[in-house]
């Protein structure tokens, strides 16, 4: 967790140096507002990188991916709470599914699921806070990794000392994986920033079912962790839900794009 940080961290300063934006970065730590904001969506977002790093080195992988079929349901229901946005009929049907879905999980597994809730919980408020802030994703992402950075440099340094580092494993693939966290953990997060200032929150929320379906491949296909009946039927709700959550934006899209070729004709 501390080397997805401080990495992220790296990869971010490349960027920025090789876009020339550090004045937009320097322009966005000025308002105490935007900082405070985005210091505060970094705690979530290290609560939520703690706890699925403890989901997978635990072999809890399909729990965890549990929490991401959660997830988009707090986002969308933040979405409405505090930001008074309305979700059309279909997405209602696609929420009810899902809703449906995530109870035959819950009860499959005879237990609150914590780890679940958790990570759905922090990364919906996290996804909250982004949407407040409103600024650049690279800008916003390099601001809380920054934030993050000093504490992880002192866990890295800690391990260390220890010899327990990835860094003083004397395997070079290890040290190169750890390096290469940065690249797969900022560019993912990068795109979430983004399309959290550019989408209705309810849209982006529903989305993120893709991310407990690929976590449900992992951990059956690679993993091979042990998949109850309850478990099946809620993943077949949750396809259920993406299809036609897909139609209906298929469907909307279609509308917009014809009464804006109304609206202004050839």
């Amino acid at each position: 967790m501390a080397n997805r940080v401080v990495w992220s961290l790296v990869f971010l300063l490349i960027v920025i140096t090789a876009t020339r934006s550090w004045v937009t970065i320097l322009r966005s730590t000025r308002s105490a507002r935007t900082v405070g904001l985005l210091a505060l969506a970094a705690a979530f977002l290290a609560v939520n990188w703690g706890v699925y790093v403890y989901a997978v080195e635990s072999d809890q992988v399909v729990e965890a991916s549990l929490g991401y079929f959660i997830n988009p349901l707090v986002t969308v229901a933040l979405g409405v709470l505090f930001l008074r946005e309305r979700l059309r009929p279909a997405q209602w049907t696609a929420v009810g599914i899902a809703v449906a879905a995530v109870g035959v999980l819950g009860v499959s597994y005879g237990r609150v699921p914590w780890i679940s809730l958790v990570l759905a919980v922090s990364f919906g408020i996290y996804g909250l806070l982004k949407k407040q802030v409103g600024i650049g994703s690279v800008a916003s992402l390099t601001i809380e990794t920054a934030v993050l950075a000093p504490l992880a440099v002192v866990v890295i340094l800690a391990f260390a000392s220890r010899g327990e580092s990835g860094f003083t494993t004397g395997d070079p693939m290890i040290a190169v994986l750890l390096v290469l966290l940065g690249l797969v953990t900022a560019l993912p997060l990068l795109a979430f920033g983004g399309a959290a200032t550019r989408m209705p929150l309810s849209t982006l929320g529903l989305l993120q079912y893709l991310t407990p379906v690929l976590q449900f491949l992992l951990g059956v296909v690679v993993f091979q962790e042990v998949m109850s009946t309850g478990r099946w039927v809620g993943f077949v709700l949750v396809w259920a839900s993406l299809v036609i959550l897909t139609v209906d934006g298929l469907r909307h899209t279609r509308s917009r794009t014809t009464a804006l070729e109304v609206i202004e004709p050839d």
